[in-house]
């Protein structure tokens, strides 16, 4: 896929294009949206707006990361998802851990075929618990650490996506690094035993 040439169609008013790089990029955004609202729903939701967001806007791209640029509409969709749900009543935590992001139809987390039975179902429950925990994070945290330390994305690309500083990314992902930390020691009883922490972890950045 030429992504240069189709952007520049897509800005020239050809929806063929755009859609080709919806099909390249939606997966990403999904999970991206799934992880930080931990919500199939509202992430569907938060994807389709962040789309048709890059549609209206594509015109005003004026070269860099595409992705970066996308996933930075994506995260804005996800504010916005944010701010309804705070105006709603708190999910429990028992509901919170019924989500599963493996469960998204556009989720491309997969098992290993080598994985056996038992090692999948305590990855899953692991997942759950975690998912859990980012929940419970303030939105731009919850957002740095999702694109830090589940999408993998460099503190630079951070800083791109969210359009903060450098040293902002890094308080953010501190801070959210742990209040994670502290919510799973809380809750150590919900964790696999393989998995469950101790009040001296070390800091994990």
């Amino acid at each position: 896929m030429d992504e240069k040439a189709l952007i520049t169609a897509a800005q020239q008013g050809d929806v063929d294009a755009f859609n080709r790089l919806v099909l390249a990029y939606q997966n990403m955004t999904y999970n991206l949206a799934y992880r930080i609202l931990g919500d199939g729903d509202a992430a569907a939701d938060a994807t389709q707006d962040a789309f048709l967001s890059a549609y209206r806007a594509i015109g005003r791209f004026r070269g860099g990361s595409f992705k970066a640029w996308l996933l930075r509409i994506v995260t804005n969709a996800c504010y916005d998802q944010l701010r309804v749900k705070q105006r709603r009543p708190t999910a429990s935590l028992d509901a919170l851990l019924v989500a599963d992001p493996a469960s998204g139809p556009s989720s491309v987390s997969f098992a290993d075929e080598a994985e056996q039975p038992e090692e999948y179902a305590l990855r899953q429950e692991l997942n759950r618990v975690i998912q859990a925990g980012i929940g419970t994070l303030p939105a731009d945290q919850r957002i740095t650490l999702v694109l830090s330390d589940i999408q993998g994305f460099s503190y630079q690309e951070i800083a791109e996506i969210t359009g903060v500083s450098l040293g902002t990314v890094k308080s953010r992902l501190s801070r959210a690094r742990a209040k994670l930390r502290d919510f799973l020691l809380a809750r150590g009883e919900l964790l696999p035993a393989r998995y469950r922490l101790t009040g001296s972890m070390a800091d994990s950045e």
